[in-house]
């Protein structure tokens, strides 16, 4: 059986309706639960051999890892962190871009108890400083890929909680540094004595804040059996599949579809270590690997429907995902027609696993909606004071936790480490505030507006940039863009979309002028963009998500 079915006692295809799943479905998870000894090694013992992890390097080789590999080596792992003096409850961060030691990295860290800080190797000196500090990270463990090691030597001599450097897949720099492909290798494979209880800190990320510095959002070990629902609902990941989630293992996100869940169905993770993004490189990976279920951002999939697609054989697809900001129907349906396959959107955020879906069986999504609440999420729409409002009016997305609407969702986070005002801030008077905005319909789905940073309040009206960009993304000059607001003496803020031009197209006031009329014939006509901007590329995270707040930035020092 799936091993989900031990902690929700159902097969997800034995609930009748969704009314079924969203009353019965439950979770029961033990004081001392620890997903290293309590899945991990249970799989490794009933299926030894059966694939788990299918990782590629950017520079093509190949290497296949059973339960059984990922068990022996997270045990191995255990044992090094333990002979560096890592000790249950401290930090060590990792900054492992998509290298394989990544998922026996925190599988040992996870059995032995220290907190695992995953973060991207973007980081510069001044990032490091503060992730450090302020984290108080103990011990790091690093690529020598992408100039990372430099940035950190400049930064150590600022951070004076950091005892212990590791680095794997390279040279030592010097003597500070360890080199952890020889300690790893000389550990021991003696048990690890599980020392944890359900609600320790296991995992703490920073998040991609909007404005400020980021924020540390700690999860503790329920964690991965809140994302039951996002792999094996969502993902529809199955016994025997090969899931693939574009995602870097700095964020949550590559939790989300890289590790817990699929493992929990039966699904080996497919991962590619490349180092540039290149659509017709992942179609290729699709087809070459017969990857059953696919979950990217918008962003990526954008480029992916302006290859050939029909000159690659993704006929072993089945299920399709995505996340992270608001999926175009422009997209959805060039996918659509193009695979025969529909795209189920969801949301969730650091501070959350899959929270809301497009993907029940009993029904088909629907174009530029979030779908619905999860079960375990009592998720409302909420006004300024955190009343609910009427179907229709926008509002916050915010998430019950108080007694009555059933408490902390399992998998939600704990708050923010080391700031309880931040946390105070957010979540409140039994709500969660989520920062993001949205509509309910008649029917109780979502309608995502926007972050409440970028909705844009222009002549009394509120506008998404989501809808803009639905619109502009329709036209055929347009590969990408982003909605913005820029100040605006009379607006309060004006409509400013910044687009990215496909290869045939040149911009010109001419082109301009088109857009505009376009925006304004499909939708209302206050919504048109009154400066539009042409950019050779559009700032991103390292997940693909448009950093509006960056173009805002950019618009602000400017004037």
């Amino acid at each position: 059986m799936p091993y989900y079915e031990k902690y929700t006692g159902r097969n997800r295809d034995n609930y009748a309706t969704l009314e079924d799943l969203q009353k019965n479905y439950k979770l029961t998870i033990p004081d001392d639960f620890n997903f290293a000894f309590d899945c991990l090694d249970v799989m490794a013992a009933d299926k030894p051999g059966d694939l788990a992890l299918l990782w590629i390097s950017h520079d093509g080789e190949e290497r296949r890892f059973s339960y059984e590999d990922i068990r022996r080596l997270s045990v191995k792992a255990a044992n090094f962190f333990i002979a560096q003096g890592i000790k249950k409850g401290d930090m060590v961060m990792t900054t492992m871009a998509r290298d394989w030691r990544f998922w026996p990295v925190l599988m040992g860290l996870h059995r032995m108890g220290a907190v695992a800080v995953p973060a991207t190797y973007l980081l510069t000196k001044k990032d490091i400083e503060y992730r450090m500090n302020s984290a108080s990270i103990k011990m790091l463990l690093t690529t020598p890929r992408f100039n990372v090691v430099q940035a950190m030597e400049e930064a150590l001599p600022n951070c004076p909680t950091v005892e212990k450097l590791a680095i794997f897949g390279g040279s030592v720099p010097n003597e500070k540094w360890i080199d952890f492909d020889a300690g790893f290798e000389a550990a021991p494979e003696t048990p690890v004595k599980r020392d944890n209880v359900k609600t320790d800190m296991m995992i703490m990320s920073f998040s991609s804040g909007t404005t400020g510095y980021p924020k540390m959002v700690w999860h503790d070990y329920t964690y991965p059996l809140g994302h039951i629902m996002t792999g094996c609902f969502w993902h529809r990941c199955e016994d025997g599949g090969l899931h693939f989630t574009i995602a870097d293992t700095a964020w949550l996100k590559s939790l989300w579809g890289k590790m817990y869940s699929q493992w929990l169905s039966g699904s080996a993770v497919f991962t590619y270590d490349f180092d540039r993004f290149s659509a017709a490189d992942i179609l290729s990976k699709l087809e070459k690997y017969r990857v059953t279920s696919f979950c990217a951002p918008p962003t990526m999939l954008r480029f992916l429907i302006r290859e050939d697609m029909e000159s690659y054989d993704l006929s072993a697809l089945k299920h399709c995902t995505t996340a992270g900001e608001a999926l175009n129907p422009e997209v959805y349906n060039i996918w659509m027609e193009k695979t025969g396959l529909k795209i189920f959107e969801g949301f969730g955020q650091s501070e959350t696993t899959l929270c809301c879906w497009t993907g029940y069986p009993w029904m088909q999504p629907r174009l530029g909606s979030m779908g619905l609440p999860v079960p375990g999420y009592r998720m409302i729409i909420a006004d300024d004071d955190g009343n609910e409002v009427d179907p229709g009016v926008t509002g916050e997305i915010c998430i019950r936790t108080d007694e009555a609407g059933g408490g902390k969702p399992i998998g939600m986070f704990s708050g923010y480490y080391k700031d309880d005002e931040m946390t105070k801030s957010v979540w409140y008077d039994g709500l969660y505030h989520t920062g993001d905005t949205a509509y309910k319909d008649e029917m109780g789905f979502l309608w995502y507006i926007g972050r409440t940073d970028d909705v844009i309040k222009s002549s009394g009206y509120r506008i998404g940039p989501f809808e803009v960009e639905s619109v502009l993304l329709e036209h055929p000059a347009v590969l990408e863009c982003a909605v913005t607001g820029i100040p605006d003496p009379e607006r309060g803020f004006a409509v400013k979309a910044t687009v990215v031009l496909n290869k045939d197209y040149t911009a010109s006031p001419e082109l301009t002028k088109e857009l505009q009329t376009h925006v304004k014939t499909v939708t209302a006509p206050y919504k048109y963009p009154r400066v539009i901007d042409y950019a050779d590329a559009l700032p991103k995270t390292v997940n693909g998500k448009i950093r509006r707040v960056e173009i805002r930035q950019k618009d602000s020092a400017a004037k």
